[in-house]
């Protein structure tokens, strides 16, 4: 029983650090672009320039 006079506060001050760490979160934007980054490494235009035939040969076939 003695042991419940510490952790019930312990526990509920837990609760308190872990609900304003994820309203921090939230307000400073950790959440806002979840799929940007990823689909960003998948449209890199670098390589899609190097493809391009640069005298038109390969287009008059």
């Amino acid at each position: 029983m003695e042991s419940l006079y510490l952790l019930i506060p312990l526990s509920v001050l837990l609760v308190f650090l872990i609900g304003a760490l994820f309203w921090w979160c939230m307000r400073s934007g950790q959440f806002d672009d979840l799929e940007g980054p990823a689909h960003r490494i998948l449209q890199d235009d670098d390589s899609a320039d190097a493809a391009l035939p640069q005298n038109g040969s390969e287009l008059k076939k």
